[in-house]
């Protein structure tokens, strides 16, 4: 189902060649604040996230909780919940079918009132989003489950709820982010101690951990082998922070690499940058330095081509390997990217030819071919990071180009295009006529 918003109808025109120079600020965590809204459901106090980023992806969870009973408003980045008075546990198909943490969502709801309906999950177009492993959690956690013409209806058939163990992991794929936020979920309001084996341990999922934490829940780690959660019928409230977006801070790193450019970001140091982005970057010529507080990104020898690989945290975030590859086309020489989360994640390398790129994917490896001369292309993204890619593209492009799907772009960043005209960009948002 696709919704059709006043963003479908804007488009990004953006002149090349400037390199962009000063300060700018990080945006709270797309990814992590998301997590963090299903989580605010089990609260049984009231609840504030501040930082929340002003994304379409909030206004989204925002009117879900809305809808299924928590009393939500956001106002000026402070995402506040008071807990429902009765649970209406229905998540629309018309939101749901919009974000990717719809079964994270549910699975809140499912512990809160002991059963959900809920559509599979939207949000990005360049893969399928499987949720086998949350409703295995749901199973395990002792619902029943039934899928039936793209919803799915989860229920608990009595009062009583036991510990359960669980595995989010799968040997193909790795630990599932999303499945381990579903299982701590359910865990949290469970009595007694269940066990999620295998765990993810990227930030959405430590940082939704201290959240339970803090609010009462017993979260004990073991390595990476498992996560062991102590539930409780008692939720605290209270005021937590939504962190920095580190997905924003690389792409505006990066933007200001492909235009061989200088950026600060406030507030943000080195070390909120995963290690495995910190290396490819090294090894591409970006140079970190803390500094203010925060990091100066400089390319002083220019770009380089590297061999990368995307991978779990602490590896290179998958979330930024449309951007990346964008930048590489700058880079003298042969670059592959081994994309190794999803099995294919190269929707934006068709636009990218458009603006001259060299770029070609065999299975999940990338290979671009630089440095290529950028010439100005009228483009779509179809994802989030697959339209930013293209924005970055613009940037170095001779020319005047027009990007369009900004809905995608504004689902990921709430104000990226204001930011980067700030830096010194030429772009300017048009509307085009019905």
């Amino acid at each position: 189902m696709t919704t059709t918003t006043t963003s479908d109808r804007l488009t990004l025109r953006i002149t090349g060649g400037r390199p962009l120079h000063g300060s700018t600020t990080v945006q709270g965590s797309k990814n992590i604040a998301l997590h963090l809204y299903a989580a605010a459901i089990l609260a049984d106090q009231p609840f504030t996230l501040t930082g929340a980023p002003a994304i379409l992806d909030t206004g989204v969870c925002a009117e879900i909780l809305h809808r299924t009973g928590t009393h939500t408003t956001v106002t000026d980045g402070e995402f506040e919940t008071r807990p429902a008075d009765s649970y209406f546990p229905v998540i629309p198909d018309d939101l749901g079918r919009r974000i990717r943490t719809t079964a994270v969502m549910a699975a809140a709801l499912l512990a809160r009132s002991g059963e959900v309906t809920f559509p599979l999950p939207g949000g990005d177009a360049f893969c399928a989003r499987y949720i086998d492993l949350h409703l295995a959690a749901m199973e395990a956690a002792g619902a029943n489950v039934e899928v039936n013409r793209g919803r799915v209806r989860a229920r608990f058939p009595g009062s009583k709820r036991l510990p359960f163990i669980t595995t989010v992991s799968t040997r193909k794929w790795g630990p599932s982010l999303g499945a381990t936020v579903t299982a701590m979920l359910l865990a949290a309001r469970t009595p007694g101690t269940s066990s999620i084996l295998g765990p993810s341990i990227e930030p959405e999922v430590t940082v939704t951990a201290e959240l339970l934490a803090r609010s009462g829940v017993g979260i004990t780690w073991q390595g990476t082998e498992a996560l062991h959660v102590t539930g409780t019928d008692g939720i605290a409230g209270g005021v937590f922070p939504v962190p920095f977006d580190r997905l924003e801070a690389a792409t505006l790193a990066l933007a200001a690499a492909i235009t061989g450019g200088d950026v600060h970001l406030d507030a943000f140091p080195p070390s909120g940058f995963p290690a495995g982005l910190v290396s490819v970057f090294a090894d591409a010529g970006i140079l970190l330095t803390a500094e203010r507080a925060g990091t100066t990104v400089t390319v002083p020898t220019g770009l380089r081509a590297v061999e990368a690989t995307t991978g779990p945290h602490p590896g290179y975030p998958t979330d930024v390997q449309p951007q990346l590859t964008a930048t590489l086309t700058r880079a003298a020489g042969t670059s592959r990217i081994d994309e190794r989360i999803y099995s294919r994640r190269d929707s934006h390398l068709a636009a990218l030819r458009q603006f001259g790129a060299v770029v070609n994917a065999d299975g999940p490896v990338i290979t671009v071919e630089g440095p290529s001369r950028l010439l100005a292309a009228d483009v779509a993204g179809e994802d989030i990071r697959a339209v930013t890619a293209l924005v970055l593209a613009a940037l170095a492009a001779k020319g005047t180009s027009t990007i369009r799907g900004m809905y995608h772009l504004r689902r990921g960043y709430g104000d990226l295009p204001a930011k980067l005209s700030a830096l010194g960009a030429d772009l300017t948002i048009n509307q085009e006529l019905p």
